[in-house]
């Protein structure tokens, strides 16, 4: 509920004014400046119009943020228009821009045999490729051309990229592979402009698709299939090749501009060609980067000329609420949208406050000397005016010459002012198209220097004062953090490294650009040691201070980043610490909601040495990275919550499978090859279950990680190879219909053991240092390793698939025969279910010892929805097996059953001491008929150690009654 006050909060009350119409009262809209109090905080209406990253940056800079839930109440009937509202899960952190890319163009004019551009070095093998290029084609030229072309020795059309220009139309594009033309396809409009158009193809099932302007738009199979391109290619731009490297023609020749070709020895994914088209071309599989010096060009396509290419980025939507028909939406983040400043009550009450908080002169000599409103004495209030790149390093200049003068202690009034001006001078530039020119160098300068002056020790008390609303000396750690991308723009292949130092405070960034802080002034901030709280005189007081000083920075490394020219890039880091001598305070506590906190979420100790530290921050290792081929980039929830499902499933998975197995050994269940089958595949799965639950804990140290990593490899091959023993024995049992004993459980063993170890060990002996991912104890997916198990799971797999279909068709042509049999006219409701039982049957017993479950893992890339179900599937394989296999198994059952009769048959005999044995079974008494004749005793069993059943029989005989136990 909303409710609007005049007495809590000393800001204009908000007027209902009401108009009275036809329509009937009418609520007026908010005004600006409007305060709102609501149940959970309060809430400021801005009135400005501004973007989502520019709303959040406004907020932000007044100790705020967007309001996290949609008004209601009250507030609602006075909104006319959507308005912005906080992310349910964290967007970019900066708004992306569009970069400006210079680069030397090729520029084909009349269409002519001499121009042309061929590739110097002569070209591998080639079982999949890539190839990209921005184009600007010649709408007049309406005849197909060449873009580029591949010849090899035994061929000269192995494959090129051909096209043309409808009238007013579309270009369109077809790819040639071996002579084989697929169709022309409208690829992008014959516009003039610059059009950034890709290539692909793949040896493997003849896999093809052309990509423009970053979608896709055509795409199919058997282009090629099976045959590689051959060794000693060369590549041409702009002609067709009827000879290796020549033949010419003006017919074939392409008119237009070219830049920017690159040239992968792979296929790329959808996701990676937008790099490529936002100027960030990924670099595995790189044969060529566009570099005219490293083609022999032709004369008459020289001089290259200078174009200038705008990267595009992708558009991001942002939150909103409409208060029209009151639902949530999204919208393009750059839109402009009114938007709702909310604070803690608490917080704002403090806000408040803080105009009467000491530290106002120096607010008023600043301005002053800069003749303009620099520090806000409110900060509360909006700032007005544009802050153009000149004026604030002009006005951080001043406000450094005040603080270096300054000889009293800086008030908690001028430190929030100085914190607020911060936050504005590194928002420059939030949500423009393209970044800022201007002295980013000088004005990182200025501010280290002064974010250098506000951590003297004597500032610590002011910090204390502010820390509720700002977040104490982490506010800084934000500030430069968000200055180092900034000053990474101005980096270059001839200068590729900026550092900046200043007393107490420090920047270096080498393109990954990084934020360094020394440990001194923190460790005099936030209680180092050695260093003591103060006592104070309140307990409140004492209570605060003490909350505030349990963190100790105990390094340089406060906060590290890694950035590319589309944004921040989240990779695995490892630091190197040093050790304290003698550290003295305890592990720190995360206060997201007053601000600063330590995150080690995902962070590990890699090693331990006598003086140091490494720290390796990485995820970890769940069913669905299992069969991940390349890397997947997830958010931080959801690879936690991949792990703890993962976890969790797998801990029941490993119970399910523990428990079978400890059945069979202990059940005493009769031998046979699927006994033995079972019992093998249980063992392997639930080993390689249990080690993947101890890879969490593994990854911290190098050695071990390869370890549980190959012993996860290994297990997990044995696994999947008995899966396939399975399958090979089912064939045997129901297709081949061969009950003929012979040797083949040496074969079985040799496939579901020997196998698994031979590739585990030429894996190892392959890729010695690049055998274990970077970021988690699995196999490395940078490098081949991933296909060691890849790819004979898919073998398995493939080959269960197709065991399971001819099963399925064995078993419907069984029941389709016993129903004519039964029935020479059977109603067809009968024979359709009993057909449609005769399916599923075989398909749901046999899929979890078939794997086939694990097909699902495959699908991973395409969203978190298949990882969540990969694991899923995966935790479930175990209990599947345990019910099908062990609790609902004839043979198990009536194994335990034998059991519990030869328990029973103990314990009773065990209550009478005379024992006659007769051929190795026990009689506990010896039963007479009447007269007192004796019953000859019978045994049940065949021998001495042959399993004996017990029985009980009663008869009357006159009015007694005579007991008959046999064994």
């Amino acid at each position: 509920a909303f409710s609007f006050r005049s007495g809590v909060f000393p800001e204009p009350p908000p007027t209902r004014q009401v108009n009275q119409g036809t329509l009937g009262p009418q609520v007026a809209p908010v005004a600006p400046g409007a305060v709102v109090e609501t149940a959970s905080g309060v809430c400021k209406f801005s009135g400005q119009r501004l973007s989502w990253w520019q709303a959040r940056e406004s907020c932000e800079q007044r100790f705020g943020h967007l309001a996290r839930q949609p008004p209601n109440g009250a507030l609602a009937p006075r909104l006319r228009d959507p308005v912005w509202v906080g992310p349910r899960e964290a967007p970019l952190r900066r708004p992306p821009q569009r970069r400006a890319h210079t680069t030397a163009a090729l520029v084909f004019g009349e269409r002519t045999a001499d121009k042309a551009a061929r590739l110097r070095t002569p070209l591998p093998a080639l079982g999949a490729l890539t190839a990209c290029a921005h184009v600007q084609w010649d709408a007049a030229s309406p005849d197909a051309a060449a873009l580029f072309s591949l010849a090899v020795p035994a061929q000269a059309n192995a494959l090129q990229l051909r096209a043309f220009a409808e009238p007013g139309g579309a270009v369109r594009a077809a790819l040639v592979v071996r002579g084989h033309h697929a169709p022309f396809l409208a690829a992008f409009r014959a516009d003039g402009r610059w059009h950034h158009v890709c290539a692909t193809w793949e040896q493997r099932g003849g896999r093809w698709a052309l990509f423009a302007d970053g979608r896709r738009r055509a795409g199919a199979r058997g282009l090629g299939a099976g045959h590689s391109v051959p060794p000693g290619g060369i590549l041409v731009l702009g002609q067709d090749q009827d000879s290796l490297g020549g033949g010419f023609s003006a017919r074939d020749a392409f008119s237009g501009n070219l830049t920017d070709f690159h040239l992968w020895a792979r296929a790329l994914s959808s996701a990676q060609l937008l790099r490529a088209r936002a100027c960030a071309p990924p670099p595995d599989g790189l044969l060529f980067r566009w570099d005219p010096g490293a083609l022999d060009v032709t004369p008459s396509l020289l001089p290259a000329v200078r174009v200038r290419l705008l990267c595009p980025v992708p558009s991001e939507e942002c939150p909103t609420w409409n208060p029209g028909p009151r639902t949530e939406g999204s919208e393009l983040c750059l839109q402009s949208r009114p938007f709702l400043c909310c604070y803690r009550p608490e917080t704002y009450r403090r806000l408040q406050d803080a105009r009467s908080w000491p530290g106002q002169d120096v607010i008023s000599r600043v301005n002053a000397l800069a003749n303009a409103i620099v520090l806000l004495s409110d900060p509360l209030s909006e700032a007005h005016g544009v802050l153009s790149l000149a004026k604030a390093s002009s006005f951080l200049d001043i406000l450094e010459r005040v603080l270096a003068e300054e000889a009293a202690p800086l008030g908690p009034a001028a430190l929030l002012a100085v914190v607020r001006f911060l936050k504005r001078v590194t928002a420059l530039g939030a949500g423009e198209p393209e970044p800022l020119t201007g002295p980013w160098e000088q004005l990182g300068q200025s501010v280290m220097s002064v974010a250098s002056l506000v951590l003297e020790e004597q500032v610590a008390d002011a910090w204390l004062s502010i820390r509720e609303v700002a977040g104490g000396p982490m506010a800084l750690v934000g500030i430069v953090q968000r200055l180092a991308p900034l000053l990474s723009t101005m980096l270059t292949s001839e200068r590729p490294q900026i550092h900046i130092q200043r007393s107490h405070a420090g920047l270096s960034g080498v393109f990954l650009v990084h934020s360094w802080f020394t440990s001194r002034t923190f460790q005099h901030t936030l209680a180092g040691p050695g260093l003591e709280p103060q006592a104070s005189d309140s307990m409140e007081e004492a209570s605060r201070v003490q909350r505030f000083l349990r963190t100790q920075v105990g390094s340089a490394i406060i906060s590290s980043e890694v950035w590319d020219v589309t944004g921040e890039v989240n990779t695995a880091v490892t630091f190197h610490l040093q050790h304290q001598a003698q550290p003295s305070v305890p592990s720190p506590r995360p206060s997201p909601d007053t601000g600063g906190a330590w995150a080690t979420t995902g962070c590990s100790v890699a090693a331990l040495y006598q003086d140091s530290a490494a720290c390796f921050c990485n995820h970890s290792t769940n069913f669905a990275v299992l069969l991940q081929v390349y890397d997947v980039q997830r958010s931080p929830e959801e690879e936690s919550l991949l792990r703890t499902v993962s976890f969790v499933g797998c801990g029941v998975s490993f119970c399910a499978l523990a428990t079978t197995f400890l059945l069979f050994l202990a059940a005493g269940v009769p031998k046979s090859e699927r006994t033995t089958v079972h019992k093998n595949l249980t063992f392997s799965l639930a080993s390689a279950e249990g080690f993947l639950m101890a890879s969490e804990w593994a990854k911290a140290n190098k050695v071990a990680c390869v370890a549980v990593t190959a012993a996860m490899h290994l297990l997990f091959l044995v696994a999947f190879s008995w899966m396939l023993v399975e399958g090979l024995l089912l064939w045997s049992k129901v297709v081949a219909v061969s009950m003929r004993p012979g040797p083949r459980m040496r074969l079985y063993y040799a496939i579901g053991w020997g196998v698994p170890v031979s590739i585990v060990a030429i894996t190892l002996a392959a890729f010695p240092g690049d055998y274990v991912a970077p970021g988690h104890c699995w196999l490395n997916v940078h490098t081949d390793a991933i296909w060691a198990f890849v790819g004979p799971v898919l073998f398995v797999l493939t080959a269960n698939t197709c065991i399971l279909a001819r099963v399925v068709m064995v078993t419907v042509s069984s029941a389709r025969r016993r129903a004519r049999m039964l029935s020479p006219r059977p109603r067809l409701q009968q024979q359709v279910r009993m057909q449609l039982w005769a399916t599923v049957k075989p398909v749901l017993v046999l899929l979890p010892v078939l794997g086939l479950s694990w097909l699902v893992g495959l699908l991973v890339h395409h969203g978190p929805a298949w990882a969540y179900a990969a694991v899923g599937l995966n935790a479930c394989q175990g209990p599947y097996i345990f019910l099908v296999y062990a609790a609902y198994n004839g043979e198990v059952r009536s194994a335990l059953q034998r059991m519990t009769e030869k328990k029973a048959a103990e314990m009773l005999a065990g209550r009478w001491g005379g024992r006659p044995r007769h051929r190795g079974c026990v009689y506990p008494l010896q039963p007479h008929l009447p007269g007192g004749q004796p019953l000859a005793p019978r045994s049940l069993g065949g021998g001495a150690g042959q399993p004996c059943g017990l029985a009980c029989r009663w008869k009357t005989h006159g009015s007694q009654r005579y007991g008959l136990i046999t064994l």
